[in-house]
């Protein structure tokens, strides 16, 4: 990628190749000569595929047999619930799932024009329990101070709260939160860029699922009250909890 050669652009663009071409070689081409050389190379303008950046296989290695066995230890010892959370976000322009159609004729689903979303902040344990919080936006420091008190507000036991390495988890505006309340809660940090060994993301998945299966909302109304229906529904079905951490990524913490 281009930044990899230490030019100032993160995709292969029109102008990322002219630049390349005249640090290498001295040659400043036109735009639409640059256009016409691509096309005769086999190249074409795509949309590129979003993936998440490469975890690092010792530090997730060291977390599944050293890191998490000493903090399911610990919360044994303080008589600790661990919790997992994350978060995710449901969009009304997002279109899941697949649909049988004529070879010739794409399944369309139809939409509002008005988009609109919500995001969804959950944790989740392996003896089956959940808490959740739906909300507008992204998550920020206010946002996720107010889940953390709703976590521990009806908490019978001291809570062991894992969740992603992101700046917004231990900001330093968060760091005397924490502190005050460190007789009932205590956070864990997974490993970097390393969402598939958190079990919520198969919880986030089954909310995408489900929500792919229904007709798209029309409005925030509509919405709003299928996330919310979603999250009453497992909340009562610890068994379906517990099969999210059967899954291979994350068996480890059941």
């Amino acid at each position: 990628m281009p930044d990899q050669l230490k030019l100032p652009y993160a995709l292969w663009s029109r102008k990322a190749v002219r630049l390349l071409i005249k640090d290498r070689y001295g040659v400043e081409l036109a735009a639409r000569t640059m256009t016409e050389y691509m096309r005769r190379w086999g190249f074409t303008s795509q949309k590129p595929t979003r993936r998440a950046m490469e975890p690092r296989p010792a530090e997730v290695r060291r977390w599944k047999e050293r890191v998490h066995p000493a903090i399911a230890k610990r919360a044994k010892a303080e008589g600790a619930e661990i919790l997992w959370g994350d978060e995710t976000g449901v969009r009304s322009d997002d279109v899941r799932g697949r649909s049988f159609a004529k070879r010739v004729h794409t399944p369309i689903v139809r939409v509002g024009n008005k988009r609109f979303g919500r995001s969804i902040i959950s944790a989740e344990s392996a003896r089956g329990g959940m808490r959740w919080m739906v909300f507008k936006g992204v998550l920020d420091v206010r946002c996720f101070k107010r889940f953390l008190s709703r976590s521990i507000k009806d908490a019978k036991r001291k809570v062991f709260l894992i969740v992603a390495d992101l700046r917004v988890h231990h900001a330093k505006v968060l760091a005397p939160w924490p502190l005050k309340h460190k007789g009932r809660i205590k956070i864990f940090y997974l490993p970097s860029n390393s969402p598939e060994i958190n079990p919520v993301k198969v919880a986030n998945f089954d909310l995408k699922r489900e929500m792919g299966d229904k007709p798209p909302a029309q409005n925030e109304e509509q919405m709003v009250r299928a996330i919310l229906a979603h999250y009453h529904n497992v909340q009562r079905q610890p068994l379906r909890i517990l099969k999210y951490f059967q899954h291979p990524d994350v068996r480890y913490a059941a």
